[in-house]
């Protein structure tokens, strides 16, 4: 039997994230979803998700940022981390200019593209969600996923 033959990634393929294996199942689960009923969610095939779960597919960074909203929203908050602004430090010349500060969204900074994290914006989703995936702010709203 001949070894699988690595092809190149491709258009939507290379803009993926590579999230750790099985962080797209945990989220279905805890958002007590069916695969049929989180493709509807996501506006995607059951299929897709299929291939998600079993890391045969990259996860499009639509699918991870609307995946993370939903479980934003269904994991109980009691604002113990506080806004991000506060947690990072940030000067008061960094936060005028940054979006997350301007619509008082401390807790979604991950969610809001623009923003200015660690005294630079992050140019890609991509970048944004590497950096994030580190930062006190986005792993206190997703315990969930640091068991």
């Amino acid at each position: 039997m001949r070894p699988a033959v690595q092809r190149p990634l491709r258009g939507a393929e290379k803009r993926g994230i590579v999230v750790k294996k099985g962080e797209f199942t945990k989220i279905r689960h805890y958002l007590g979803k069916t695969q049929s009923q989180m493709a509807q969610l996501l506006g995607t095939s059951v299929k897709a998700v299929q291939s998600f779960e079993q890391g045969w597919r990259r996860i499009p960074a639509h699918v991870e940022r609307q995946s993370l909203f939903l479980l934003a929203h269904r994991i109980p908050h009691n604002n113990k981390h506080g806004r991000c602004w506060t947690i990072q430090g940030c000067p008061t010349a960094t936060k005028k200019n940054c979006p997350a500060w301007e619509f008082k969204l401390g807790e979604l900074c991950w969610f809001i593209n623009g923003t200015i994290c660690r005294g630079e914006m992050q140019s890609t989703w991509q970048k944004k969600m590497k950096m994030c995936r580190k930062c006190r702010v986005f792993q206190s709203m997703f315990p969930v996923l640091y068991d």
